[in-house]
């Protein structure tokens, strides 16, 4: 098929490997803008854009799909459908409409559920026992289209948002490829209206740890949070970033050490920080963390 690809950071990469790899004609490829980024400040193209570059394909990063002329140079590609993974802009109608087959989204929820910006971090955070891809036919509504393929999986006990997101977009990869392998065979599936929920974009305000919360909220924040934007906490004066965890059997005041590998006390239960960080560092495992910094059993997080 004649494809528009629409994709912007490291999630949307496997999805363009995988449609050049399926023998799919890429029309264009359709990013955000390069953006400054790094000490020097200066702009750097967006993962999809890198990457569609080395495969020597088109790209296209305008600031808006708006106006006219936007929509005629989208429309002019002449595509049989468009294929959109984590894109960043919202598609009206005539962009929708302009491809022979629409435009298919590659979401990583079981819709309706987590519909909206950040549904892999709300899926851990909220502590749902799994997840999934969803193969969508775009409408005007926030991921509201009917559903053509889906696929579900268990999310783990210790796993983090980055882990998921690895493993959603190689999903969302092979997902979309068996889309359209048989795209003329399947049958749109109306989403219910019941289980609908949204998920709202992480906001750094809920980066704090407050270990007065149960032990199992604390581990699905430290883990749904991890790696961006990071949960974090103070030790000593140093604020930290606690980046993996799982729940510990033990109990005590909270934000409390309750030994030398950092289970700290939570409001009820407590938590083993597996994975950590401080500033102007890269993310150490526990070891490795408390080799360059101690935290003694009694040792009050928080404070």
């Amino acid at each position: 098929m004649r494809i528009i690809f629409m994709g912007t950071p490291d999630f949307s990469v496997p999805v363009l490997d995988a449609l050049v790899e399926a023998g799919h004609e890429i029309a264009a490829v359709y990013c955000q803008p390069p953006r400054p980024a790094g000490r020097g400040k200066k702009d750097r193209p967006t993962p999809v854009h890198a990457r569609a570059e080395e495969l020597g394909l088109e790209v296209r990063h305008p600031t808006t799909l708006r106006n006219v002329e936007a929509q005629q140079d989208f429309a002019a590609l002449n595509a049989d459908i468009a294929v959109v993974a984590a894109y960043g802009l919202i598609l009206p109608q005539a962009v929708l409409d302009a491809p022979k087959h629409g435009c298919l989204n590659i979401h990583a929820s079981l819709l309706p559920r987590w519909r909206g910006a950040a549904p892999i971090h709300r899926a851990i955070m909220a502590g749902d026992s799994e997840t999934g891809i969803c193969i969508m036919q775009m409408e005007a509504g926030l991921d509201t289209g009917p559903v053509l393929l889906r696929e579900s999986t268990s999310i783990g006990a210790t796993e983090t948002t980055g882990e998921l997101h690895d493993r959603l977009s190689k999903m969302g990869a092979d997902l979309i490829v068996q889309a359209l392998q048989q795209i003329d065979a399947l049958t749109p599936e109306v989403q219910p209206e019941t289980g609908v929920t949204y998920a709202q974009k992480i906001d750094k305000a809920e980066a704090q740890i407050d270990w007065a919360r149960p032990a199992v909220e604390v581990d699905r924040q430290i883990r749904g949070l991890s790696p961006f934007p990071g949960a974090w906490t103070i030790i000593g004066a140093e604020r930290v970033k606690c980046l993996g965890s799982r729940l510990a059997d033990a109990s005590g005041p909270a934000g409390a050490a309750l030994d030398d590998a950092l289970t700290i006390a939570c409001g009820t239960g407590a938590v083993t920080i597996t994975r950590a960080q401080r500033a102007g560092k890269g993310m150490q495992d526990s070891d490795t963390f408390l080799r360059g910094m101690a935290v003694p059993k009694g040792t009050r997080l928080g404070e």
